[in-house]
């Protein structure tokens, strides 16, 4: 049971450092939320900062990034790029039904692990 503990305490931890990190960067210290988060890593994924999104391609980005960030846990493997340079995903395996909680911990701790792959914290 420690050990759960602790290493929830570190995935809050580390949550904390990349909210505060992206919150400084992106939002001029005003806490993003979840979905701002992930609506980041969409933008990182495309890697097309330079232009403004419609609505459904929002949307897109954040589609994206959750195939992106589960694709760890074995839930998605990217597949391909297409002719606009939007990459696409296939599902692996099916997630879990998820209460709302415990979907926002498997996020989160997605997150944690893709700012932690990609040297933004420690």
């Amino acid at each position: 049971c420690t050990s759960i503990m602790a290493r929830d305490e570190l995935l809050k931890a580390r949550w904390e450092a990349v909210v505060e990190l992206l919150s400084n960067q992106f939002a001029d210290g005003e806490t993003l939320d979840l979905d701002a988060i992930i609506y980041l890593v969409g933008l990182q994924e495309l890697g097309q900062l330079h232009r403004k999104f419609k609505k459904d391609e929002k949307i897109n980005l954040m589609h994206i990034a959750i195939c992106r960030l589960l694709e760890p846990f074995g839930y998605y493997e990217f597949d391909y790029f297409d002719e606009q340079g939007w990459p696409h995903y296939k599902i692996v395996d099916q997630l879990p039904p998820l209460k709302a909680g415990e979907q926002s911990v498997l996020m989160k701790e997605a997150i944690v692990q893709y700012f932690l792959e990609k040297e933004v914290i420690v």
